[in-house]
């Protein structure tokens, strides 16, 4: 992946943080609900939703403001969303057979996807970008020895 592209990427994505999180804290039961089921509707569960929520609000916006500084600022910020996200697979993986049968897949493969994703585009904004190549200019000469 190229830098551009891994910027891109991490724009998105730092984007849908700042979404979820931002649901999450005014609407904790709705984007919980699909994780833990009916427990979402719990005060102590929503709670931690919200927690998560600020969490992930906090991401969004790091990132984004790291992206419009430089790529250097943004790949600590983009990585560490992706371990947070890895952390959130994890916590899934522990859990899996007491979550909603019908979600449970779906949040596996969100947060793990989403793991996986941040940390390669913050990755790639260590790639050197790409040097555009003139197809017309001469190809050089040796210098003499």
């Amino acid at each position: 992946m190229d830098r551009t592209a891994a910027r891109n990427l991490a724009q998105f994505l730092a984007w849908g943080r700042l979404g979820l999180g931002a649901s999450a804290v005014v609407a904790p039961g709705l984007v919980s609900r699909p994780w833990i089921g009916r427990q979402s509707a719990e005060p102590t569960a929503r709670l931690f939703a919200r927690a998560m929520g600020g969490r992930d609000l906090v991401l969004g916006i790091g990132a984004l403001r790291a992206l419009a500084v430089s790529d250097d600022e943004s790949r600590p910020w983009v990585a560490l969303g992706g371990v947070a996200d890895l952390v959130d697979a994890m916590a899934t993986v522990v859990a899996f057979g007491r979550l909603p049968r019908r979600s449970r897949w779906g949040i596996m493969a969100l947060t793990l996807g989403a793991a996986l994703v941040s940390i390669r585009a913050a990755a790639s904004l260590d790639e050197p970008e790409a040097t555009p190549v003139d197809v017309g200019a001469p190809a050089p000469r040796p210098e003499p020895g």
